[in-house]
């Protein structure tokens, strides 16, 4: 008769031998991760540490290794290379402050619409809510240049209205100057002393409360139009996931259309919710193909972008170290407001213990 002991051991066995075919199975993929997304990874971590000019190879003991120099001369050393980043950083906070609760909220309620069960023609919406989503970013940003021109479409639509359209991407006043000046509350081209003499990071309070351009406000626009599509899709999957029972039940207990919306659906979408933001976070904060089509940074580096940044520093003044630090730091800064926003959005609920007997 065979032993306790026996039957431990040979299950052992087995469970090894299925972990080795496992990893035997995961073994091509984990190879192909490791070498096409690790190993770039360490060596664009090397290169942030050294300034590399692009001539050669940065493995050698030619290219002069600085250490966090080039980490450093962001936050610390008062030059333009700062100026630029935190620039950039200004312009990406205005962006995604603006974006991330546009698209989403435009999404749910496009998700809301088709998902009626009354409105004809679900197919059609869904397919033209969802077209510029799969349309090539690079098209609709040309298509934009030329709605936005000074003579285009919008300036001509709003030539209608005896309104004089801007010159949207030469336009680089903020629109928060533009308000205050409108209110009559400051002078845009004269503001205070008191917010023109200082503030951190080498940018004046002044500068800091610009608010988005008018040329970033055309890219949001775009943003917003294009992607609201994708995540549209993420909130319909999870509303035709809601039993229709739970619906028929609040209607029973006589809850209105906005009760059953605020105590039914926001708190079973509350993982799709989270989902849509995370996506949202990280896809603006990277922000760079409609910067790079439509404005480049300008006018007056108001639609400067770290992404863009980036690139303009290693593949245009072949800086390549300060290049590859701003891409490290762009992700410190996507990974810390994601756990964040995972903290705001955890499940407070208690958890439920037995008492004891």
């Amino acid at each position: 008769m065979e032993t306790t002991s026996g039957r431990r051991r040979l299950g052992r066995r087995s469970a090894t031998r299925e972990n080795l075919a496992g990893w035997l199975f995961l073994a091509p993929v984990v190879v192909i991760l490791a070498l096409f997304m690790l190993l770039p990874i360490l060596m664009a971590l090397w290169v942030s540490l050294t300034s590399w000019n692009g001539q050669g190879s940065p493995f050698t003991g030619k290219v002069p290794f600085v250490g966090v120099d080039n980490y450093t001369r962001l936050f610390a050393q008062d030059d333009l290379a700062r100026q630029d980043f935190m620039t950039s950083i200004r312009n990406t906070i205005y962006y995604v402050a603006i974006v991330v609760p546009a698209q989403t909220t435009l999404a749910l309620g496009l998700a809301l619409i088709v998902n009626n069960r009354v409105l004809k023609g679900k197919t059609f919406f869904r397919s033209a809510f969802f077209f510029p989503s799969v349309t090539s970013s690079v098209a609709i940003s040309v298509v934009f240049l030329f709605i936005f021109a000074n003579s285009g479409a919008v300036n001509g639509m709003l030539g209608l209205f005896g309104i004089r359209g801007p010159e949207w991407f030469s336009d680089s006043r903020g629109l928060l100057h533009l308000l205050l000046g409108g209110l009559g509350l400051v002078d845009p081209d004269a503001p205070p002393a008191a917010l023109t003499g200082g503030g951190p990071f080498g940018l004046s309070w002044w500068d800091w409360l610009s608010g988005p351009s008018v040329a970033m406000v055309t890219i949001i626009m775009l943003v917003v139009w294009t992607t609201s599509g994708t995540f549209m899709l993420m909130f319909l999957a999870a509303l035709q996931g809601i039993p229709v029972t739970l619906e028929e039940a609040s209607l029973l207990d006589g809850a209105g259309r906005w009760q059953r919306f605020r105590y039914v659906t926001l708190p079973i979408l509350k993982p799709t919710m989270f989902l849509v933001l995370t996506l949202g976070l990280i896809s603006t904060w990277q922000v760079f193909d409609q910067v790079y089509v439509m404005s480049q940074g300008n006018p007056a580096k108001t639609t400067l972008t770290p992404a863009y940044l980036s690139y303009r520093k290693a593949f245009r003044d072949f800086d390549y170290g300060t290049g590859t630090a701003i891409s490290f730091v762009l992700f410190a800064v996507i990974v810390v407001l994601t756990l964040v926003q995972r903290w705001v959005m955890r499940d407070r609920t208690p958890a439920i213990r037995p008492g004891r007997s």
